[in-house]
Protein backbone atom coordinates (compact mmCIF):
# COMPACT_ATOMS: atom_id res chain seq x y z
CA UNK A 1 0.00 0.00 0.00
CA UNK A 2 1.81 3.09 -1.07
CA UNK A 3 -1.07 5.78 -0.63
CA UNK A 4 -2.22 7.37 2.33
CA UNK A 5 -4.76 5.90 4.50
CA UNK A 6 -6.89 9.00 3.83
CA UNK A 7 -6.43 8.72 0.27
CA UNK A 8 -6.97 5.09 -0.01
CA UNK A 9 -10.16 5.12 1.95
CA UNK A 10 -11.42 8.16 -0.31
CA UNK A 11 -10.83 6.18 -3.83
CA UNK A 12 -12.34 3.41 -2.57
CA UNK A 13 -15.39 5.62 -2.03
CA UNK A 14 -15.49 6.96 -5.38
CA UNK A 15 -14.76 3.37 -6.68
CA UNK A 16 -18.01 2.51 -4.75
CA UNK A 17 -19.89 4.95 -6.46
CA UNK A 18 -18.65 5.23 -9.58
CA UNK A 19 -19.74 1.35 -10.36
CA UNK A 20 -23.45 2.95 -9.34
CA UNK A 21 -22.96 5.54 -12.08
CA UNK A 22 -26.19 5.39 -14.55
CA UNK A 23 -24.28 6.28 -17.44
CA UNK A 24 -22.16 2.98 -16.69
CA UNK A 25 -24.67 0.00 -15.88
CA UNK A 26 -27.95 1.11 -17.34
CA UNK A 27 -27.72 0.85 -21.11
CA UNK A 28 -26.64 -2.58 -20.86
CA UNK A 29 -30.03 -3.32 -18.69
CA UNK A 30 -32.29 -1.01 -21.52
CA UNK A 31 -35.23 -2.54 -23.14
CA UNK A 32 -34.96 -2.41 -26.87
CA UNK A 33 -36.34 1.06 -27.91
CA UNK A 34 -40.03 1.17 -28.47
CA UNK A 35 -41.66 1.20 -32.00
CA UNK A 36 -44.37 3.49 -31.11
CA UNK A 37 -44.93 6.11 -28.31
CA UNK A 38 -42.25 5.76 -25.51
CA UNK A 39 -43.10 7.61 -22.27
CA UNK A 40 -40.37 8.15 -19.82
CA UNK A 41 -40.92 9.12 -16.34
CA UNK A 42 -39.30 8.63 -13.12
CA UNK A 43 -38.13 9.78 -9.65
CA UNK A 44 -35.30 9.66 -7.11
CA UNK A 45 -31.52 11.50 -6.89
CA UNK A 46 -30.53 9.38 -9.75
CA UNK A 47 -33.41 9.80 -11.74
CA UNK A 48 -32.44 12.56 -13.77
CA UNK A 49 -28.79 10.96 -14.32
CA UNK A 50 -30.97 7.82 -15.69
CA UNK A 51 -32.85 9.85 -17.87
CA UNK A 52 -29.29 11.20 -19.41
CA UNK A 53 -28.19 7.56 -20.12
CA UNK A 54 -31.57 6.65 -21.53
CA UNK A 55 -31.91 9.33 -24.22
CA UNK A 56 -28.06 8.63 -25.01
CA UNK A 57 -29.19 5.13 -26.12
CA UNK A 58 -32.76 5.78 -27.67
CA UNK A 59 -32.02 9.52 -28.27
CA UNK A 60 -34.46 12.27 -27.29
CA UNK A 61 -37.88 11.09 -25.67
CA UNK A 62 -41.17 12.00 -24.23
CA UNK A 63 -41.74 12.38 -20.49
CA UNK A 64 -41.12 13.34 -17.05
CA UNK A 65 -38.51 13.16 -14.12
CA UNK A 66 -38.73 14.62 -10.74
CA UNK A 67 -35.09 14.65 -9.04
CA UNK A 68 -33.35 16.49 -5.91
CA UNK A 69 -32.53 19.88 -5.87
CA UNK A 70 -29.06 20.10 -7.35
CA UNK A 71 -29.44 16.65 -9.14
CA UNK A 72 -30.49 18.24 -12.69
CA UNK A 73 -29.53 16.82 -15.53
CA UNK A 74 -29.44 18.31 -19.36
CA UNK A 75 -32.00 16.17 -21.72
CA UNK A 76 -33.04 16.61 -24.88
CA UNK A 77 -36.64 15.93 -24.64
CA UNK A 78 -37.37 14.66 -21.00
CA UNK A 79 -38.47 17.31 -19.13
CA UNK A 80 -36.82 17.53 -15.68
CA UNK A 81 -38.47 18.46 -12.52
CA UNK A 82 -36.55 19.57 -8.80
CA UNK A 83 -38.21 19.42 -5.46
CA UNK A 84 -37.62 18.92 -2.38
CA UNK A 85 -35.92 16.20 -0.40
CA UNK A 86 -36.22 14.60 2.45
CA UNK A 87 -39.38 16.20 2.93
CA UNK A 88 -41.80 16.61 0.16
CA UNK A 89 -42.60 19.95 -1.02
CA UNK A 90 -45.37 21.10 -3.43
CA UNK A 91 -43.23 21.17 -6.84
CA UNK A 92 -42.56 17.22 -5.67
CA UNK A 93 -46.97 17.18 -5.57
CA UNK A 94 -47.58 19.08 -9.06
CA UNK A 95 -45.23 17.43 -11.50
CA UNK A 96 -46.66 13.86 -9.93
CA UNK A 97 -49.47 15.24 -10.97
CA UNK A 98 -48.32 15.98 -14.45
CA UNK A 99 -47.03 12.91 -14.51
CA UNK A 100 -50.11 10.90 -13.29
CA UNK A 101 -51.74 13.69 -16.27
CA UNK A 102 -49.14 11.66 -18.75
CA UNK A 103 -50.08 7.99 -18.28
CA UNK A 104 -53.80 8.90 -18.43
CA UNK A 105 -54.95 7.33 -21.37
CA UNK A 106 -52.78 5.42 -22.63
CA UNK A 107 -53.17 2.07 -24.79
CA UNK A 108 -51.73 -1.50 -24.94
CA UNK A 109 -49.30 -0.80 -27.35
CA UNK A 110 -47.62 2.35 -25.46
CA UNK A 111 -44.58 1.79 -23.77
CA UNK A 112 -43.67 3.25 -20.62
CA UNK A 113 -40.23 3.46 -19.12
CA UNK A 114 -39.96 4.24 -14.87
CA UNK A 115 -36.73 5.48 -13.78
CA UNK A 116 -37.00 4.54 -10.19
CA UNK A 117 -33.80 5.16 -7.53
CA UNK A 118 -34.06 5.85 -3.86
CA UNK A 119 -35.27 9.09 -2.49
CA UNK A 120 -38.31 8.61 -4.89
CA UNK A 121 -40.33 8.29 -2.04
CA UNK A 122 -39.88 12.13 -0.97
CA UNK A 123 -39.93 13.15 -4.19
CA UNK A 124 -43.07 11.87 -5.91
CA UNK A 125 -45.60 12.91 -3.97
CA UNK A 126 -49.98 11.97 -4.25
CA UNK A 127 -51.62 12.26 -0.45
CA UNK A 128 -53.97 9.80 -0.51
CA UNK A 129 -57.76 10.43 0.60
CA UNK A 130 -58.20 13.50 2.66
CA UNK A 131 -54.62 13.47 3.63
CA UNK A 132 -52.89 17.28 2.74
CA UNK A 133 -49.28 17.58 1.64
CA UNK A 134 -48.60 19.34 5.63
CA UNK A 135 -49.87 15.89 7.25
CA UNK A 136 -47.75 13.97 4.69
CA UNK A 137 -44.57 16.33 5.55
CA UNK A 138 -45.20 16.57 8.94
CA UNK A 139 -45.27 12.71 9.53
CA UNK A 140 -42.37 12.35 7.43
CA UNK A 141 -40.08 14.36 9.06
CA UNK A 142 -41.50 13.09 12.69
CA UNK A 143 -40.21 9.75 10.86
CA UNK A 144 -36.77 10.72 10.05
CA UNK A 145 -36.22 11.59 13.46
CA UNK A 146 -37.73 8.51 14.78
CA UNK A 147 -35.14 6.11 14.27
CA UNK A 148 -37.57 4.19 12.51
CA UNK A 149 -35.92 1.29 9.77
CA UNK A 150 -36.73 2.64 5.94
CA UNK A 151 -39.05 -0.54 5.54
CA UNK A 152 -40.91 0.52 8.46
CA UNK A 153 -40.96 4.44 7.05
CA UNK A 154 -41.80 2.97 3.59
CA UNK A 155 -44.88 0.95 4.77
CA UNK A 156 -45.99 4.30 6.12
CA UNK A 157 -45.11 5.94 3.12
CA UNK A 158 -47.18 3.72 0.87
CA UNK A 159 -50.70 3.73 2.81
CA UNK A 160 -50.63 7.20 2.76
CA UNK A 161 -49.76 7.86 -1.10
CA UNK A 162 -52.29 7.34 -4.15
CA UNK A 163 -49.11 6.64 -6.21
CA UNK A 164 -46.57 4.35 -4.36
CA UNK A 165 -47.03 0.67 -3.85
CA UNK A 166 -47.76 0.04 -7.56
CA UNK A 167 -49.99 2.38 -7.90
CA UNK A 168 -47.95 4.14 -10.42
CA UNK A 169 -47.59 0.74 -12.56
CA UNK A 170 -51.26 0.74 -12.38
CA UNK A 171 -52.37 4.39 -13.17
CA UNK A 172 -50.04 3.25 -16.96
CA UNK A 173 -52.27 0.32 -17.60
CA UNK A 174 -52.93 -1.04 -20.17
CA UNK A 175 -49.76 -0.03 -21.85
CA UNK A 176 -46.59 -1.72 -21.04
CA UNK A 177 -44.34 -0.68 -18.55
CA UNK A 178 -40.25 -1.38 -17.69
CA UNK A 179 -39.12 0.04 -14.48
CA UNK A 180 -35.27 0.36 -14.20
CA UNK A 181 -34.60 0.52 -10.26
CA UNK A 182 -30.90 1.75 -8.51
CA UNK A 183 -31.09 0.25 -5.12
CA UNK A 184 -31.04 1.88 -1.87
CA UNK A 185 -32.21 -0.33 0.74
CA UNK A 186 -31.08 -3.12 2.58
CA UNK A 187 -31.70 -6.63 0.73
CA UNK A 188 -32.64 -4.91 -2.55
CA UNK A 189 -36.22 -5.75 -2.34
CA UNK A 190 -37.76 -4.07 -5.09
CA UNK A 191 -41.52 -3.44 -3.43
CA UNK A 192 -39.15 -1.38 -0.55
CA UNK A 193 -37.40 0.21 -2.94
CA UNK A 194 -38.93 4.28 -3.53
CA UNK A 195 -41.62 2.38 -1.42
CA UNK A 196 -41.99 0.59 -4.80
CA UNK A 197 -44.11 2.61 -7.27
CA UNK A 198 -44.26 -0.29 -9.78
CA UNK A 199 -44.51 -3.16 -7.82
CA UNK A 200 -47.18 -4.40 -6.16
CA UNK A 201 -47.62 -4.84 -2.00
CA UNK A 202 -49.50 -6.85 0.82
CA UNK A 203 -48.66 -4.87 3.80
CA UNK A 204 -51.86 -3.03 5.45
CA UNK A 205 -52.92 0.21 6.80
CA UNK A 206 -52.87 -1.66 10.19
CA UNK A 207 -49.84 -2.43 9.84
CA UNK A 208 -48.98 1.36 8.87
CA UNK A 209 -50.82 2.79 12.05
CA UNK A 210 -48.90 0.06 13.94
CA UNK A 211 -45.79 1.81 12.99
CA UNK A 212 -46.85 5.23 13.92
CA UNK A 213 -48.29 4.06 17.35
CA UNK A 214 -44.85 2.43 18.42
CA UNK A 215 -42.61 5.08 17.46
CA UNK A 216 -45.22 8.00 19.41
CA UNK A 217 -46.08 9.41 16.21
CA UNK A 218 -49.84 11.01 16.62
CA UNK A 219 -51.65 11.41 13.56
CA UNK A 220 -54.27 13.56 12.33
CA UNK A 221 -57.73 13.10 11.95
CA UNK A 222 -57.71 12.48 8.45
CA UNK A 223 -54.22 9.93 8.28
CA UNK A 224 -56.58 8.25 11.25
CA UNK A 225 -59.52 7.71 9.04
CA UNK A 226 -57.14 6.23 5.91
CA UNK A 227 -55.52 3.95 8.22
CA UNK A 228 -58.62 3.07 9.93
CA UNK A 229 -60.66 2.10 6.53
CA UNK A 230 -59.74 -0.65 4.19
CA UNK A 231 -56.72 -0.95 1.76
CA UNK A 232 -56.20 1.01 -1.18
CA UNK A 233 -52.89 -1.05 -2.33
CA UNK A 234 -52.35 -2.73 -5.43
CA UNK A 235 -51.45 -6.59 -4.66
CA UNK A 236 -49.00 -8.06 -6.19
CA UNK A 237 -50.99 -10.58 -8.55
CA UNK A 238 -53.59 -7.71 -9.88
CA UNK A 239 -54.00 -7.59 -13.58
CA UNK A 240 -52.75 -4.14 -13.91
CA UNK A 241 -49.83 -4.88 -12.63
CA UNK A 242 -49.47 -8.29 -15.38
CA UNK A 243 -47.61 -5.45 -18.13
CA UNK A 244 -44.91 -4.09 -15.36
CA UNK A 245 -41.34 -5.93 -15.44
CA UNK A 246 -39.28 -3.91 -12.48
CA UNK A 247 -35.17 -4.76 -13.54
CA UNK A 248 -32.52 -3.71 -11.10
CA UNK A 249 -29.88 -1.77 -12.56
CA UNK A 250 -27.57 -1.57 -9.62
CA UNK A 251 -27.44 -2.28 -5.75
CA UNK A 252 -24.88 -1.75 -2.90
CA UNK A 253 -22.84 -5.29 -3.18
CA UNK A 254 -21.53 -3.84 -7.17
CA UNK A 255 -20.94 -1.04 -5.54
CA UNK A 256 -18.85 -2.77 -2.29
CA UNK A 257 -17.51 -5.64 -5.13
CA UNK A 258 -15.89 -2.71 -7.30
CA UNK A 259 -14.17 -0.68 -3.87
CA UNK A 260 -13.32 -4.70 -2.91
CA UNK A 261 -11.53 -4.65 -6.08
CA UNK A 262 -9.68 -1.53 -6.06
CA UNK A 263 -8.56 -2.40 -2.53
CA UNK A 264 -6.97 -5.80 -3.74
CA UNK A 265 -5.12 -3.57 -6.21
CA UNK A 266 -3.74 -1.57 -3.53
CA UNK A 267 -2.38 -4.44 -2.06
CA UNK A 268 -5.22 -4.78 0.90
CA UNK A 269 -6.55 -8.37 1.75
CA UNK A 270 -10.74 -7.66 2.06
CA UNK A 271 -13.32 -8.48 4.03
CA UNK A 272 -16.89 -7.65 3.34
CA UNK A 273 -19.16 -7.65 6.55
CA UNK A 274 -22.54 -7.65 4.28
CA UNK A 275 -24.12 -5.00 2.27
CA UNK A 276 -27.64 -4.91 4.16
CA UNK A 277 -26.48 -3.82 7.66
CA UNK A 278 -28.70 -2.17 9.68
CA UNK A 279 -29.16 -0.78 13.26
CA UNK A 280 -28.26 2.63 14.97
CA UNK A 281 -24.89 3.91 13.84
CA UNK A 282 -23.51 4.39 17.01
CA UNK A 283 -24.12 0.96 17.48
CA UNK A 284 -23.26 -0.36 14.64
CA UNK A 285 -20.01 1.48 15.02
CA UNK A 286 -19.15 0.32 18.25
CA UNK A 287 -19.09 -3.71 17.05
CA UNK A 288 -16.97 -2.64 13.99
CA UNK A 289 -14.76 -1.19 16.27
CA UNK A 290 -14.51 -4.50 18.25
CA UNK A 291 -14.19 -6.30 15.17
CA UNK A 292 -11.50 -3.82 13.90
CA UNK A 293 -9.45 -4.16 16.82
CA UNK A 294 -10.13 -8.13 17.10
CA UNK A 295 -8.48 -8.00 13.21
CA UNK A 296 -5.94 -5.83 13.86
CA UNK A 297 -4.57 -8.32 17.11
CA UNK A 298 -4.11 -10.79 14.64
CA UNK A 299 -2.37 -9.19 12.31
CA UNK A 300 2.04 -9.54 12.32
CA UNK A 301 4.49 -7.30 10.82
CA UNK A 302 4.97 -7.40 7.10
CA UNK A 303 1.27 -8.69 7.00
CA UNK A 304 -0.88 -7.22 4.32
CA UNK A 305 -3.52 -4.69 5.14
CA UNK A 306 -7.11 -5.55 6.12
CA UNK A 307 -9.71 -3.50 4.71
CA UNK A 308 -13.22 -4.58 6.56
CA UNK A 309 -16.03 -3.06 3.89
CA UNK A 310 -19.91 -3.25 4.40
CA UNK A 311 -23.20 -1.18 3.22
CA UNK A 312 -26.67 -1.12 3.91
CA UNK A 313 -28.42 1.80 5.72
CA UNK A 314 -27.94 2.78 9.43
CA UNK A 315 -30.24 5.06 11.33
CA UNK A 316 -30.24 7.67 13.66
CA UNK A 317 -32.69 8.35 17.10
CA UNK A 318 -32.60 12.00 17.39
CA UNK A 319 -31.93 13.04 20.80
CA UNK A 320 -29.84 16.53 20.45
CA UNK A 321 -30.47 19.25 17.91
CA UNK A 322 -27.20 18.92 15.83
CA UNK A 323 -25.96 18.60 12.47
CA UNK A 324 -25.66 15.08 11.55
CA UNK A 325 -26.58 12.07 9.67
CA UNK A 326 -25.93 8.16 9.90
CA UNK A 327 -22.87 8.33 8.11
CA UNK A 328 -21.16 10.49 10.35
CA UNK A 329 -22.42 9.27 13.55
CA UNK A 330 -20.82 6.10 12.79
CA UNK A 331 -17.60 7.88 12.17
CA UNK A 332 -18.02 9.61 15.23
CA UNK A 333 -18.98 6.83 17.40
CA UNK A 334 -16.45 4.79 15.54
CA UNK A 335 -13.38 7.31 16.51
CA UNK A 336 -14.58 7.63 19.99
CA UNK A 337 -15.14 3.75 20.32
CA UNK A 338 -10.96 3.07 18.85
CA UNK A 339 -9.79 6.05 21.24
CA UNK A 340 -7.04 6.64 18.95
CA UNK A 341 -5.63 3.21 18.43
CA UNK A 342 -2.67 3.28 15.84
CA UNK A 343 -3.19 1.52 12.28
CA UNK A 344 -6.84 2.12 11.82
CA UNK A 345 -8.82 4.43 9.84
CA UNK A 346 -12.30 4.71 8.17
CA UNK A 347 -14.66 6.57 5.85
CA UNK A 348 -18.30 6.45 5.97
CA UNK A 349 -20.20 8.26 3.34
CA UNK A 350 -23.68 8.01 1.51
CA UNK A 351 -23.30 7.58 -1.90
CA UNK A 352 -25.47 10.07 -2.87
CA UNK A 353 -23.35 12.84 -1.67
CA UNK A 354 -25.76 14.01 1.61
CA UNK A 355 -25.81 12.12 4.74
CA UNK A 356 -29.19 12.96 6.48
CA UNK A 357 -30.03 16.22 5.34
CA UNK A 358 -26.34 17.46 5.27
CA UNK A 359 -24.85 18.48 1.74
CA UNK A 360 -22.06 16.20 3.45
CA UNK A 361 -21.29 12.44 2.27
CA UNK A 362 -19.85 11.63 5.44
CA UNK A 363 -16.29 11.63 7.31
CA UNK A 364 -13.13 9.83 7.25
CA UNK A 365 -11.52 9.26 10.85
CA UNK A 366 -7.99 7.89 12.05
CA UNK A 367 -5.64 7.85 15.04
CA UNK A 368 -5.12 11.70 15.51
CA UNK A 369 -9.40 12.51 14.94
CA UNK A 370 -9.60 13.12 18.75
CA UNK A 371 -6.43 14.95 19.07
CA UNK A 372 -7.34 17.56 16.47
CA UNK A 373 -10.85 17.59 18.28
CA UNK A 374 -8.78 18.69 21.92
CA UNK A 375 -6.95 21.06 19.58
CA UNK A 376 -9.89 22.45 18.42
CA UNK A 377 -11.54 22.70 22.04
CA UNK A 378 -14.31 19.82 20.29
CA UNK A 379 -16.10 17.45 22.71
CA UNK A 380 -16.52 14.17 20.54
CA UNK A 381 -18.61 13.11 23.31
CA UNK A 382 -20.76 16.25 23.48
CA UNK A 383 -21.04 16.38 19.73
CA UNK A 384 -22.60 12.66 19.65
CA UNK A 385 -25.08 13.30 22.13
CA UNK A 386 -26.41 16.04 20.47
CA UNK A 387 -26.26 14.39 17.04
CA UNK A 388 -24.14 17.00 15.82
CA UNK A 389 -21.28 14.56 14.20
CA UNK A 390 -21.37 17.39 10.77
CA UNK A 391 -20.47 20.19 13.34
CA UNK A 392 -17.83 18.48 14.72
CA UNK A 393 -15.65 17.34 11.77
CA UNK A 394 -16.42 20.56 9.90
CA UNK A 395 -14.82 21.61 13.31
CA UNK A 396 -11.96 19.28 13.20
CA UNK A 397 -11.70 18.27 9.47
CA UNK A 398 -12.50 14.43 8.19
CA UNK A 399 -15.51 15.49 6.39
CA UNK A 400 -16.10 14.20 2.86
CA UNK A 401 -18.26 16.97 0.42
CA UNK A 402 -18.71 15.19 -2.87
CA UNK A 403 -21.57 17.22 -4.09
CA UNK A 404 -24.12 15.43 -5.83
CA UNK A 405 -23.14 12.22 -7.01
CA UNK A 406 -25.79 11.55 -9.42
CA UNK A 407 -26.61 7.95 -8.03
CA UNK A 408 -27.63 6.15 -4.84
CA UNK A 409 -26.81 2.83 -3.29
CA UNK A 410 -27.11 3.79 0.27
CA UNK A 411 -23.99 3.84 2.61
CA UNK A 412 -20.86 3.49 2.24
CA UNK A 413 -18.60 2.02 4.70
CA UNK A 414 -14.56 1.24 4.85
CA UNK A 415 -12.31 0.37 7.46
CA UNK A 416 -8.81 0.21 6.91
CA UNK A 417 -6.76 -2.01 10.15
CA UNK A 418 -3.16 -2.37 9.89
CA UNK A 419 -0.40 -4.05 11.87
Amino acid sequence: MTASPEVLLRSLFDAAVTAADPMRCLPALLPPRPERRRLVIGAGKAAARMAEAVEQSWGPCEGLVITRDGYERPCRGIEIVSAAHPVPDTRGREATRRMLDLLEGLGEYDAVLALISGGASALLVAPAGRVTLEEKRAINAALLASGAPIEAMNTVRKHLSAVKGGRLAAAAWPARMTALVISDVPGDELAAIASGPTVGDRSTPAEARAILDRHGIAVPTSVAELLDGPSGGIAPDDARLARCETRLVAAPSQSLAAAAAAGRRAGCRVEILGDAIEGEARDVAAEQARLARARQAALRPGDAPLLLLSGGECTVSRRGEGSGGPNAEFALALALALREQPGIDAIACDTDGVDGAAEVAGAIVGPRTLERARRAGRSPEAALAANDAHGFFAAVGGQVVTGPTLTNVNDFRAILVRA
